[in-house]
């Protein structure tokens, strides 16, 4: 496997860091891990397309690497401006692959900035983190969005004793991760703390914002994406019931695949048919 390098750059007054791949005379892509993972769980992947793209993976702000936001500005919509300027510097128009939370902030960014993407594929990333219940800002939206992150300046980190044990945490989670490959994820999603180990990102991520785009408005989103798209669900995802295959409907040129065996990391359950299936997209989207 390739040897990555690990780079920082500047956006919004925060450091953030991307491990670089190499090859940087072949097409850009970047892959945007999910929320509370980082760019080290794209290794397999960003291998298997490194010999033919100058793959990047960055580390979202909040995770991994990257600083934290000071007052937990974590929304979609506050996320853009950070892959607009890695976008930048790795040149464009790029090819983006995405998971789950970072695939809505890239469906956000194709959508509002679309002579920058050649191609999206997206795992899992067109739910809204908005609550159903509420569709519309509202006094009630407000007080249980204020509850939620309040609840979280209450420290609540669990320490582990060992890597190892923060791996077998990540193997219970995901119990479908090839074994071999569970070390190599714990060993970049945790960081030394007194007493053992903690998660790199910042709890705050669960909180997201209370302004992010709404489950009515995210087809206004896609419809504005002019790039072939490609979108992969989980036929067992636990996100089942806020996103489905028929969204694809709403882009203008999209096709979706519902992946069996697989769930909510269907790049980790069925890392052979993702990259089978984005290496023939790619061809056909000669991008």
């Amino acid at each position: 496997m390739a040897t990555p390098e690990q780079h920082f750059f500047e956006s919004q007054r925060l450091r953030l860091s991307y491990w670089d791949w190499g090859n940087p005379t072949a097409p850009p892509m970047v892959l945007i891990h999910g929320g509370r993972d980082h760019s080290r769980a794209w290794d397999r992947i960003a291998a298997a397309f490194c010999d033919s793209y100058h793959v990047v993976t960055p580390d979202l702000r909040g995770h991994g690497d990257s600083d934290w936001a000071v007052g937990s500005q974590y929304g979609v919509t506050d996320l853009v401006p950070d892959l607009l300027r890695l976008l930048e510097i790795v040149g464009t128009p790029v090819v983006v692959m995405a998971h789950s939370y970072g695939g809505q902030v890239a469906t956000m960014t194709a959508a509002t900035y679309p002579d920058m993407v050649s191609a999206l594929i997206s795992i899992e990333g067109t739910a809204s983190n908005q609550p159903p219940a509420f569709p519309r800002m509202s006094p009630e939206w407000v007080r249980t969005w204020v509850g939620r992150v309040r609840e979280f300046e209450v420290p609540s980190a669990r320490v582990y004793k060992t890597v190892e044990e923060a791996a077998a945490r990540i193997a219970e989670a995901n119990p479908r991760l090839p074994a071999d490959f569970v070390p190599d994820i714990a060993r970049y999603a945790v960081k030394p703390v007194e007493g053992g180990y903690v998660w790199k990102f910042d709890n705050w991520v669960h909180g997201r914002t209370s302004m992010d785009i709404r489950t009515d408005e995210r087809e206004a989103f896609w419809g504005a994406i002019p790039c072939p798209v490609l979108l992969f669900y989980g036929e067992l995802s636990h996100m089942a019931h806020r996103q489905s295959v028929a969204d694809a409907e709403h882009f203008k040129n999209a096709r979706a695949i519902l992946v069996p065996e697989a769930a909510h990391w269907v790049h980790h359950d069925r890392p052979d048919l993702v990259i089978s299936e984005t290496r023939a997209f790619l061809v056909s989207a000669k991008a």
